[in-house]
């Protein structure tokens, strides 16, 4: 949106002398930095400094903010503007956000004096000033030098967002109008937020499933497995007592986006070859293009696709098939009768190999890997079977001993295989290490992994039995990281989901966007679809600009849905905040106002899932002509000399000086003349110390007579002081003659009369007033 010419968003009445002030404080205080001393500070890597405006209207500059050596740099951090009556710390830590403590910090709260890592900054006076803390300098500056690592102190740069910030120190820990906030990045980061952006009511980026449809049109669900090819969402189903007037077992073939039926498949051999209707039980795995081979109750290995008929298949001699998995060939399956695994062609049920174990009844086939996980939890044992040598080559403990039944399931990217026992999971790696114990509230169930995203996925279902305590119904899909096994998604509850009426599996399409779960218990299958809180992907930056010139923030988020963007203005240093009225674009665009200095902006995205806020970023706008002595601003205030006073002074408002700082800096005269020389306050200095000595607005007045020839150290109309100057004039003006009457001044001919060092001594004096006004200005608003 592009605003009224002249506004901006959130604009109130302008006040241009405060603007005026304002500028004449900053450039003094660039002038006496100029003049430290070699050594005082020294400056790291100043190819990226940034500067961020306080709630009081502080300034606070790092050196550098991007590419930071991760083990370890030197900063510079500068301030002006500070209040005079409360201590800060200046140090390196966790951003927060928006009127939220800074914290933890590198190095703590230094207390002792000795860090390296912060520094301890107090009013002059103050009982710690010395060893302990360093002083305020003039007009609430500071000038001190911090080392930053990416981690230490509990603090972990590379995990969240970090600031260089100043804080109000242990005295007023709940004082929040000293936080002055720069975002840094190390060498590999983006600057800004790591975890993009500040998330208001969860982290940003946050991802969470919630349920999209519920499928009632495959019985009572046993087993699930969407095809890789058809995309087609297979349910193996037995049939559902509450549905008397339907038998429903079988092999259902669903639409996976809205759970209709295409396709059923009722019946399949039995031990005589004669067709019977038989429940699906368990899925070994897809074929090619569409259908899947799977077992039907006792002994049956069949096959399907939809729109058959009826499934073809064998039935085993021997028991009840316990498990079932794709064999070493097309034509061949893995099957587990107990403690005995086979290996037999689907086409006449002959077993092509056999091994008989210690014990166990499910196993995890890892192709990539040429390996068997077989699981005996009567027995408290894992065993790894080869598949080359069809042999067992190592038994490993299950952590806890013996338990109840729940799952094993390998993790293709990694060979890891996932064992659910009781109310945990068990992690062993592809050696047969146990690297990791996942405990959760209810039976661990079934696991699924999604190799694109490295996450598995598990779901735990409550125990049914509501006389036990543990028991609410209620059950549990979580998420992880397949690798750090850290949470990848927030825990989902699945209401009404137990064990009473047989185990919950699931099924993930890979890119983890959908997940189906079923609930045998109440006969469905839950969609549940991903979302994403808004992750901010680009970021405003602070912005500088000339009054009248157009400007653009820009700001961009990703989430699921799609997120929502609305922009919000502060006028009062982050502390209150409000929308901008119909900035609801990526793109915020805007003529820049003198009135507008000092304020900040922010983005706010917005979806189902959260609410995300970008870094507030500040504006800075100067005049048109660059400075306050000229043209816009120089005009206005030098016009308005008061011959009163001898040589017209005008400070920065207009009120001849008297706020404008107008110190005489030598030569004054005794009838008052020239006490008003050497302005190097609001109304003059600003503009003319950047070179512009053809500026029509006289800065002081220019019409000042007594007490010496009147200088023209500012250049043809625009002089910098009144007479008698001995530093105003030269220092000012930077290109005059320098002729002045009552001594000599800094040339800006090339003649040097008096060292750098001397020139910002005399600063000093002459800018002591205005540091002393700006101080009182600064405690008044505390």
């Amino acid at each position: 949106m592009t605003s009224t010419p002249g506004t901006a968003p959130g604009t109130p009445p302008g006040d241009r002398s405060r603007l005026r002030r304002r500028a004449g404080t900053a450039a003094v205080a660039a002038l006496l930095l100029a003049g430290v001393p070699a050594g005082a500070a020294v400056s790291a890597d100043a190819g990226t400094p940034r500067t961020a405006t306080g709630p009081q209207g502080q300034k606070l500059t790092v050196s550098a903010t991007t590419g930071l050596a991760p083990a370890g740099q030197k900063i510079r951090v500068q301030g002006e503007g500070y209040g005079l009556t409360t201590g800060i710390y200046v140090a390196l830590c966790k951003d927060n956000g928006d009127n939220r403590v800074p914290s933890p910090c590198l190095g703590g709260a230094d207390m002792s004096g000795g860090s390296k890592t912060s520094q301890w900054i107090v009013p002059p006076g103050d009982p710690y000033e010395g060893d302990l803390a360093s002083a305020f300098g003039p007009g609430g500056t500071f000038d001190v030098e911090i080392e930053v690592t990416e981690k230490g102190d509990g603090l972990d740069c590379a995990e969240v967002a970090c600031s260089v910030v100043t804080r109000a120190d242990h005295r007023a820990a709940g004082n929040r109008t000293q936080d002055v906030r720069i975002p840094v990045a190390f060498a590999g980061q983006e600057p800004g937020e790591p975890g993009g952006g500040e998330g208001v009511d969860v982290p940003a980026g946050t991802v969470s499933y919630t349920p999209a449809a519920e499928f009632t049109t495959a019985g009572k669900p046993l087993d699930l497995l969407l095809h890789p090819d058809s995309k087609k969402l297979y349910v193996g189903a037995d049939n559902l007592p509450d549905t008397a007037d339907v038998d429903e077992r079988g092999l259902h073939v669903l639409n996976p986006e809205d759970g209709t039926s295409e396709s059923w498949i009722t019946q399949a051999p039995g031990s005589t070859g004669a067709l019977r209707a038989s429940a699906a039980a368990r899925i070994a795995g897809p074929l090619p293009g569409d259908g899947v081979v799977y077992n039907y109750p006792l002994r049956g290995v069949g096959s399907a696709k939809s729109g058959d008929q009826a499934a073809s298949g064998v039935w085993l001699a021997g028991s009840t098939i316990t498990d079932i998995a794709p064999g070493t060939t097309p034509d061949t399956v893995l099957v587990a009768q107990g403690a005995t695994l086979s290996e037999i062609e689907r086409a006449t049920g002959t077993a092509t190999r056999t091994l008989t174990l210690p014990g166990g009844t499910r196993f995890a086939a890892d192709p990539e890997r040429g390996a068997v996980w077989y699981t005996d939890f009567t027995g408290g044992k894992l065993h790894r079977v080869d598949l080359a040598s069809f042999t067992v080559t190592g038994s490993f403990d299950l952590p806890g001993g013996p338990g109840m039944a729940g799952f094993t399931e390998t993790d293709p990217a990694t060979g890891a295989v996932w064992v659910g026992v009781d109310r945990s999971v068990v992690v062993f790696d592809a050696a047969g290490t146990l690297v990791k114990t996942l405990v959760g509230k209810d039976l661990a169930r079934d696991a699924a992994f999604d190799t694109e995203t490295g996450r598995a996925y598990v779901v735990w279902q409550d125990g049914g039995d509501l006389s036990d305590p543990a028991n609410d119904n209620n059950g549990t899909l979580t998420v992880y990281g397949s690798e750090d096994f850290a949470p990848a998604a927030k825990d989902l509850s699945l209401p009404g989901n137990h064990s009473q009426a047989g185990a919950a599996s699931l099924a993930v399409e890979p890119g983890g966007a959908t997940v189906f779960v079923t609930s045998p218990a109440e006969g469905k299958i839950t969609r549940l679809v991903r979302q994403v809180s808004p992750l901010v992907t680009h970021a405003p930056t602070d912005l500088a600009a000339k009054e009248g010139e157009e400007v653009a923030l820009t700001a961009e988020a990703e989430g699921t849905p799609e997120p929502t963007v609305r922009w919000q203005v502060s006028t009062d240093g982050a502390q209150t905040w409000k929308d901008v009225e119909g900035a609801t674009e990526p793109a915020l665009t805007f003529t820049a106002r003198t009135a507008h200095d000092g304020y900040r902006y922010r983005a706010e995205f917005r979806n189902g899932v959260g609410t995300t806020r970008t870094a507030a970023v500040t504006l800075t706008v100067t005049p048109a002509t660059g400075g306050d002595s000229g043209g816009d601003t120089g005009g206005d205030t030098g016009s308005t000399g008061d011959a009163s006073n001898g040589g017209g002074s005008t400070g920065g408002d207009g009120s001849t000086g008297a706020d404008g700082g107008t110190q005489p800096s030598g030569g004054s005269t005794s009838d008052g003349s020239g006490s008003t020389g050497a302005t190097t306050g609001d109304s003059g200095s600003t503009g003319t110390a950047t070179g512009d000595p053809g500026s029509t607005g006289t800065t002081g007045g220019s019409t000042g007579t007594s007490g010496g020839s009147t200088p023209s150290a500012g250049g043809s109309t625009g002089t910098a002081g009144d007479s008698g100057s001995t530093v105003g004039g030269g220092v000012a003006g930077g290109t005059g003659t320098a002729a002045t009457s009552g001594g000599g001044s800094l040339a800006a001919t090339g003649a040097t009369v008096m060292s750098v060092t001397l020139a910002a001594a005399g600063l000093v004096g002459t800018g002591v007033l205005v540091h002393r006004r700006a101080r009182r200005r600064t405690e008044g608003a505390l």
